[in-house]
């Protein structure tokens, strides 16, 4: 059962809070890692509007951050492509830590420990609102596309892998 939950704030929040972005923060009960559909539907939410933050590395060693569809797989060459890479890899999740400042399943394109460049995949442009993490497990952005792109500083295009 999701709740509103304005006690514990992440870095995240404090940045939406602080720019005066429209947001609705929800938790859920969670102990560990679980993967976005189930989330999407704890928060009886449609999965299509849960989208996950993948962080890569460029051949040229900069690190990118990918906000994709949580049932949707990122496509490496769209997305090397969309930031002017030769090619990206993912980052090794030991490493999210240390790169992003957050964990694996509570990975926010928000508020990380340094700007990355951040595209967020073209399927987000046309709804109204899409969820991330809040940047902890069990917590949950819910915000429009254009001002996540806008808090980022990021882009629209198109990096999931089409199924055929």
């Amino acid at each position: 059962m999701a709740k509103k939950d304005k006690d514990i704030k992440t870095n995240a929040m404090r940045i939406l809070d602080r720019s005066n972005i429209a947001h609705e923060v929800v938790t859920y009960e969670c102990g560990e890692f679980t993967d976005g559909v189930s989330i999407a539907r704890k928060l009886g939410e449609p999965e299509e509007l849960m989208y996950k933050t993948l962080v890569t590395e460029g051949k040229s060693g900069e690190y990118f951050v990918f906000v994709i569809p949580v049932a949707k797989e990122l496509d490496l060459k769209k997305a090397a492509k969309s930031v002017g890479e030769k090619s990206v890899e993912m980052i090794h999740v030991k490493d999210i830590n240390k790169i992003t400042g957050y964990i694996r399943g509570g990975c926010s394109p928000i508020g990380m420990k340094k700007s990355y460049v951040t595209v967020v995949d073209g399927s987000a442009e046309s709804l109204c609102k899409i969820i991330i993490s809040g940047g902890r497990i069990g917590s949950q952005i819910i915000m429009d596309p254009h001002d996540l792109a806008a808090v980022v500083n990021g882009k629209f295009s198109d990096i999931i892998h089409k199924e055929n």
